[in-house]
């Protein structure tokens, strides 16, 4: 299994002024912005990122941090790994129209961590 990055969620009111700021000030190149969340990144290093946050189109609640996995395999593996935890799982496996597959479990200090993968 690989995690290729692990992404913090920034709140914000307004995705796309936020990341206009962001890329201002930190010379960040964007690289998603879908009307309720965004994504920033230096220009050739997808690894180091930002994410811009308003309230999440199709999940309960707001992730604070996004792990991103190589594959769709890896997520299932780790997901197994959460229920033998016993952790919550707060947004099931889902396929998502901008083509990940992704699902929330809370941590015991009630964290919602994301864990996503590229179909």
């Amino acid at each position: 299994m690989s995690v290729l990055r692990i992404v913090p969620n920034l709140p914000v009111h307004d995705v796309t002024q936020a990341n206009d700021l962001f890329s201002k000030l930190f010379d960040l190149e964007v690289g998603m912005d879908i009307g309720w969340v965004g994504n920033l990144a230096p220009v050739g290093r997808p690894s180091v990122a930002l994410q811009t946050i308003t309230e999440d189109a199709s999940a309960p609640c707001n992730p604070v941090v996004s792990v991103g996995v190589e594959s769709v395999a890896d997520l299932d593996v780790i997901r197994n790994r959460v229920l033998a935890e016993g952790l919550q799982i707060v947004h099931p496996p889902t396929d998502e129209p901008w083509g990940v597959r992704r699902f929330f479990f809370r941590d015991p200090d009630g964290n919602v961590i994301n864990v996503v993968a590229h179909r």
